[in-house]
């Protein structure tokens, strides 16, 4: 009895919480109410007490059976939390990968890697059997992602909702129409893992396969170039590249004409207060003032 084994922190700490917190409560909850059901039926039967009692309230057993859940759904609180939050605060991303959901296939393109998108889809019975690997769990077209390093997925849906789940790295995530979802894994031991769409969405919903390749980095490196994409090296020295092209260009665009200066305001400003006088009909400038005397 037990999980399938994880190849994540994310996925290690899931199985934890179920092994050492949920699996422990579920037990001892389940052996309690077999206990009181026991007492019942040997103390309480007709037979051993033919005169039942007439009360109908306890108050301390009530105030016990009151406290008791709420105090174990406080306790697996705690925990559950802790193991959220490890979920929500995604590390800084090696590798990005946008997953989306189609009927009945999946689209997969790596934007950091400059690898367009492409579908991935059922790999067919007979050659499944060929390479000695599951049917209806391995595909034609497989994710690559590097070992040891933070791979972010970013999860939407082109038609209905999926849902993309790999066990092996305890991560489950709507992909809902409209919608970009994201969630994240790091993935400790190279090999090939295998998932499934986790919602129910057509009459071909459980072939709908996810199988992932956890390679080296230099397996990834050259796979990336295999689907015409660019290494992690390739895209900086093409964005340094790119950055000093700019610079080159911005020095040598001509300078403004240094006798280009702005124009004196004196020379530019209307003659508004002529202007206005002339359409009176009125002398441009104030006649002065007569001398005294005269």
């Amino acid at each position: 009895m037990g999980l399938q084994p994880g190849v994540t922190p994310l996925r290690d700490d899931a199985q934890h919480f179920h092994n050492m917190i949920l699996l422990p409560m579920c037990v001892g909850i389940s052996l309690l109410v077999l206990v009181l059901l026991l007492i019942c039926i040997v103390r309480f039967n007709r037979k051993a007490n033919p005169v039942p009692a007439r009360w109908s309230h306890n108050t301390k057993i009530e105030v016990i059976w009151t406290l008791v859940p709420v105090l174990i759904l406080a306790v697996i609180a705690i925990f559950s939390f802790r193991l959220l939050i490890k979920y929500h605060d995604m590390p800084p991303a090696d590798v990005t990968i946008k997953a989306t959901g189609n009927q009945w296939n999946w689209a997969y393109e790596y934007p950091d890697q400059h690898i367009p998108e492409y579908v991935s889809v059922l790999l067919p019975e007979d050659q499944a059997k060929a390479k000695g690997v599951p049917f209806r769990l391995a595909a034609d077209n497989p994710l690559y992602v590097p070992v040891n390093k933070n791979v972010r997925v970013l999860v939407t849906g082109a038609d209905v909702i999926h849902a993309f789940a790999v066990p092996a790295f305890g991560i489950i995530i709507d992909a809902i129409p409209g919608r970009v979802n994201e969630t994240w894994f790091r993935a400790e031991r190279e090999g090939i893992y295998y998932g499934q769409c986790r919602e129910l969405c057509g009459v071909d919903h459980a072939f709908m396969p996810i199988e992932v390749h956890v390679v080296s980095q230099a397996e990834f490196d050259a796979w990336t170039v295999s689907k015409g994409g660019m290494t992690k090296a390739q895209v900086a020295a093409k964005a340094a590249a790119d950055q000093a092209a700019a610079a080159a260009a911005a020095s040598a665009a001509p300078a403004p004409a240094a006798g280009a200066a702005a124009t004196p305001a004196a020379a530019t400003a209307p003659a508004t207060t002529t202007t206005t006088a002339a359409a009176a009909g009125q002398p441009a400038t104030t006649p002065a003032a007569p001398a005294a005397g005269q």
